[in-house]
């Protein structure tokens, strides 16, 4: 597994990493032991960074993790980044202050077993709540306690993203970043390179769409984002098949079929051409089957994506994509 610096955090993690958010809740229900495995799967093809939050499924993910953590003894070899700040009202940025922030806090280093946190990244806030220092100064004050190490932000668009990396102790961004959601890699890219700001990716199949298993008569259960959520109603829409209407996204991804290189599924094809971006630290796919995380960590071994497929990609994403998605996120 090859590795990237995260940033100016000091963390060197695997570039391909596991996102828990399908372990904690919305994607249908899964069990404990299913969560256990998918961590242990994990670490066993060599990822080392693990990207969870408070509110999957309501602490469920971090107790998790942490219990595999100590199953293995490995506290010492693997970055677990976690997230705060979503249990409050999405549009009050004023609530998010350091009493709030602290006692979600404290709640993650319980859940996690440990006194010092080691990347808090605040949970897609409200857009106010970047233009708002008093955010910033809870974290660093939180920081300062010994509570966390290393802080930095989850967005939804990239005007968020430029302006959390404006305050100098904000050291990562978490954004969504695929070949359905292509935005970042101008303006944001160029600034977190210059900055060394490290970069999480998150949603790089789009939901699934981009691993090329689903089709148009898919049915999702009630509890998964991708029913209850298409048009936006519980969250941000950019999170549900990177807000690209459905049935847009199964045309580009038949238009993509043919451009996948031998040996490589689809879902390999665009973790390759989200790693095949120098700026991106580390992408963090999550799935609680066994076969797909372990074909996901393969993905760092595969060679580069050629210009041409890259062409295509860019192709489809012109044709199929940009009008409803480029200037949104």
């Amino acid at each position: 597994m090859n590795r990237r610096q995260l940033g100016s955090t000091g963390f060197d993690v695997t570039e391909v990493g596991l996102g828990t958010w399908n372990i904690g809740g919305d994607w249908g229900d899964v069990s404990e032991e299913a969560g256990r495995e998918a961590v242990r799967t994990a670490l066993d093809a060599g990822i080392d960074f693990l990207d969870t939050a408070d509110v999957y499924g309501d602490g469920f993910s971090e107790q998790r993790i942490a219990e595999v953590l100590d199953e293995r003894e490995v506290r010492d070899e693997v970055t677990v980044a976690t997230k705060a700040g979503r249990r409050l009202d999405p549009h009050t940025a004023e609530r998010y202050d350091y009493e709030n922030l602290s006692q979600f806090v404290d709640r993650s280093r319980e859940y996690l077993g440990t006194d010092t946190l080691e990347l808090v990244q605040l949970h897609c806030p409200p857009t106010d709540a970047y233009y708002q220092p008093e955010t910033f100064e809870a974290m660093e004050r939180l920081k300062d306690e010994g509570k966390l190490a290393h802080y930095g932000v989850s967005v939804e668009r990239v005007e968020e993203a430029l302006k959390a990396i404006e305050y100098p102790g904000v050291e990562t961004v978490q954004v969504i970043f695929n070949m359905f959601r292509q935005r970042p890699a101008e303006l944001f890219f160029e600034e977190a390179k210059r900055r060394d700001i490290g970069v999480i990716v998150r949603v790089p199949l789009a939901s699934g769409l981009l691993t090329g298993k689903l089709s148009r008569e898919t049915e999702f259960p009630e509890n998964d984002h991708r029913n209850f959520n298409i048009e936006g109603e519980a969250f941000d829409r950019g999170e549900t098949f990177a807000g690209l209407p459905v049935d847009a996204g199964f045309d580009a991804v038949d238009d993509l079929r043919e451009h996948v290189p031998e040996r490589m599924t689809m879902a390999q094809m665009a973790l390759r051409w989200i790693l095949d971006h120098e700026a991106v630290s580390t992408v963090i796919p999550g799935s609680t089957d066994p076969d797909h995380v372990q074909d996901n960590a393969a993905v760092s071994e595969l060679d580069p994506l050629s210009n041409q497929v890259h062409g295509a990609v860019r192709d489809s994403y012109e044709q199929h994509v940009f009008d409803a998605v480029h200037h949104r996120w």
